[in-house]
């Protein structure tokens, strides 16, 4: 019976050992919103970390602690952040800077997984207003594909992108209403 019940455990293993390593070894998740506001309102909230940190679901997080260096704004700003096991440690940089256009970071992950991706932020001129566009994208390696099988990143982390770029949307919207007024 205790060998029926081996085999048993040993194919289900087996099986989910196997849905891991058919799973993509690159994770993409990018989500997009409109803002009613030229991409020029837009971008300073994106190439700026502490002001990207202000509506950035994973910066608000309570236990974050964020320790900024580099310029300001723009190539080299930096930003090494630690926190819970929820949110993680790491740093972000900015490595290409597109006026008002384009930002893309650096990511680097130490914890609660060590992971390098590639973030960028577009911003794309669309009828009167702006189509941001939040995506990531890097290598998964298999504790990665393990994870995703009971976690779904997709969602997870898709989850956060869809809030901190309504939580942008809204903090632009807002400053321009207040500025027309």
């Amino acid at each position: 019976m205790l060998e029926i019940i081996g085999v048993g455990v040993a194919l289900i293993i087996a099986v989910f050992l196997v849905l891991a390593a058919r799973q993509p070894d690159v994770c993409h998740i990018a989500r997009s919103i409109f803002v009613a506001a030229p991409p020029e309102r837009v971008f300073p909230l994106v190439d700026d970390l502490r002001a990207m940190n202000e509506w950035n679901p994973f910066a608000k997080q309570p236990s974050v602690r964020n320790v900024y260096s580099g310029p300001e704004r723009g190539v080299g700003a930096a930003d090494d952040f630690s926190g819970d096991a929820g949110s993680g440690s790491g740093r972000i940089e900015i490595v290409e800077s597109i006026e008002p256009a384009k930002v893309a970071l650096a990511l680097r992950m130490d914890r609660p997984m060590k992971c390098s991706n590639r973030v960028e932020f577009t911003i794309a001129p669309q009828n009167g207003g702006s189509l941001v566009t939040w995506d990531m994208k890097g290598r998964q390696p298999f504790i990665g594909k393990l994870f995703s099988l009971v976690m779904k990143p997709e969602k997870m982390v898709g989850g956060a992108f869809e809030r901190g770029l309504a939580d942008l949307k809204t903090l632009v919207e807002t400053a321009r209403e207040e500025a027309a007024q």
